[in-house]
């Protein structure tokens, strides 16, 4: 019996509900399938992502500016519904069927857009913007509709894969271990080089079929590459180990601020006894067997409540003022945790916001200059095929010789701290934003000098200048990317997991809708009687983008100054990492 109890993972099951055991479930192998099926989740969505603009633009005859923000809208709404992928996961349903339930609703989302772009009746006639006698008239009514059905139904099916699917293949690794530790590190490195993967072919391969053949022939790629990870996924399921969803994580976070702020003035006891907290740890701990490895370091913790944001202590006193809502010393600890990693998350929102300008502005830019490269004409939206390529040598150098020599420095499990890695992205995201402000000075210069700001010919400057801001800003999501995801996650209480990963996806999404926002205010305040908005004009040679360039890099600057006031006073609570 010791012997079968050892090799049970407890608190996690096998896809068919049954114990998981060690021999059997998880490992690199496991997570391995998670890795192929992300290069094709991310082919599906940034393949249509990173070429929208134009789309809408062109074919859909949103202005510039309508353009921009749809798409940050878009985007923005897919990675803020990792938060209810990530929620749902660990409160009823595991990561596994999380994950098929969001591939087919994005299926659904891509075949009502591949149908739409096929049939032409579904969508606005052909127009001249030069001719007035023809002129283009935005997408409305029931076109419009159908054109937004399936953006959402493809920003929910991608919210929840997202959310859903890094905790699902972190979870395959053995926290107890520093072994585990490091291949878990490892699977988050190589999930940043698989997202590039697929970034990289959806970049350039359906970008140019978009441009040459047809929007109805990149939907459909994204459509039958979504589909085709379904079984890959599935392929998986015999190695896989799934973790019981322990309830709701937010019922949890409720309880603990209301019971705070109920007991104020209630005397708060010294010490939570060891029974009182065993007692009160159902349903977060099942039995005496589960997560007693992973949860050794913080049961410590839950003797009695930590001295850090002590107001939240209240929660947890013998006699409360409302019994429903006695909390345990674990729970006021759970609670402490997500707390303590909002103001990380929050300054890295900025960065998110920096990297928008890359699937908006930055196309744009491109699309006014020369974009051949000898007889080949380079789509706009290919470029990101920078920071891609540059992400797929960095993510392994890394892991492999970066992370290695690190520990030998520094005597560390980690080598690099979590918080240390997001800092160099928040760097690099500044450097990026005065880097395309310089760019489109000099690019603006060429349109004054030869003429040609009124007219729509392409510049004759090379559009490899922009590839140094997208160099920086790839450069940037990598480090950024990366380290949140595991720092979320290892910081995390076992039943938040899913839930704390997510976020690494709501900066995303807050940093587009922060985009969209800014552009607005912007606009609003530069515009007046005399002068016309930045963001505004007949076309990208009269936009003052190099301004708002420059405001970028300012706010980005201030808020490098305001997450290292919240790192360096960060205390980590995870095994393994450097204190």
């Amino acid at each position: 019996m010791e012997v079968e109890n050892y090799q049970r993972w407890d608190g996690y099951g096998d896809w068919r509900g049954k114990p998981a055991v060690r021999s059997k479930h998880g490992g690199m192998l496991a997570a391995s399938f998670v890795l192929v099926v992300e290069v094709l989740e991310n082919l599906a969505y940034l393949a249509n992502a990173s070429n929208l603009v134009l789309y809408l633009s062109r074919y859909m005859h949103f202005s510039p500016s309508d353009s921009a923000n749809s798409v940050t809208n878009f985007m923005g709404t897919a990675f803020l519904l990792a938060l209810l992928g990530g929620f749902l996961s660990d409160a009823f349903f595991t990561t596994y069927h999380i994950y098929l339930i969001s591939s087919l609703i994005e299926f659904l989302g891509l075949v009502i857009l591949t149908i739409q772009a096929k049939v032409g009746s579904l969508k606005p006639m052909k127009c001249d913007p030069a001719n007035t006698n023809n002129p283009c008239q935005q997408v409305h009514g029931a076109k419009a509709a159908i054109l937004f059905l399936g953006l959402y139904l493809v920003a929910l099916g991608v919210g929840g894969i997202k959310g859903s699917l890094p905790s699902h293949g972190a979870e395959q690794f053995d926290g107890e271990s520093p072994c585990g530790r490091r291949q878990r590190s490892t699977f988050f490195n190589y999930f940043v080089f698989s997202l590039s993967c697929g970034a990289l072919f959806a970049v350039t391969l359906v970008v140019w079929i978009e441009d040459n053949l047809g929007w109805q022939w990149g939907f459909g790629i994204s459509t039958l590459a979504i589909l085709l990870s379904v079984p890959i996924f599935l392929a998986g399921s015999r190695y896989y180990r799934n973790k019981i969803p322990l309830g709701s994580p937010l019922t949890t976070i409720g309880k603990v601020l209301l019971a705070a702020l109920l007991n104020t003035g209630t005397p708060t006891s010294a010490s939570n006894t060891i029974a009182n907290v065993a007692t009160s740890l159902s349903p977060v701990l099942t039995s005496e067997e589960e997560h007693v490895v992973e949860n050794k370091m913080l049961r410590k913790a839950f003797d009695s409540p930590s001295e850090c944001l002590k107001f939240l202590n209240r929660a947890a006193v013998n006699v409360p003022a409302c019994d429903v809502l006695k909390c345990s010393a674990q729970q006021v600890e759970e609670v402490k945790i997500v707390m303590k990693v909002l103001p990380i998350f929050a300054c890295t929102i900025m960065l998110n916001c920096c990297l928008a300008q890359l699937s908006t502005f930055s196309v744009q830019q491109a699309a006014t200059m020369n974009t051949k490269l000898g007889n080949f004409r380079v789509p706009p939206a290919s470029l990101p095929i920078f920071p891609v390529v540059f992400i797929m040598v960095l993510a392994p150098l890394y892991d492999h010789v970066i992370i290695p020599f690190a520990r030998k420095m520094t005597k560390s499990e980690t080598g690099i701290t979590h918080l240390q890695r997001i800092g160099v992205g928040l760097v690099l995201s500044i450097i990026a934003m005065a880097v395309a402000a310089l760019v489109e000075i000099r690019r603006k210069s060429v349109a004054t000098e030869l003429g040609l700001v009124d007219s729509a010919k392409p510049l004759p400057i090379t559009f490899l200048w922009i590839a140094f801001q997208y160099l920086f800003l790839g450069s940037a999501d990598l480090f950024t990317l990366a380290g949140l995801l595991e720092f979320f996650f290892t910081e995390a209480a076992f039943s938040m997991r899913s839930l704390a990963t997510a976020l690494s996806w709501v900066s995303l999404a807050t940093g587009y809708y922060l985009s969209t926002v800014i552009v607005s205010v912007v606009n609003s305040l530069t515009g007046d009687s005399k002068n016309k908005p930045w963001l505004s004009g007949k076309n990208l040679n009269h936009y003052q983008l190099d301004n708002f360039y420059w405001l970028m890099c300012a706010l980005s600057g201030l808020n490098f100054m305001h997450y290292l006031f919240w790192a360096t006073k960060y205390k980590y609570r995870s095994i393994g990492v450097n204190k």
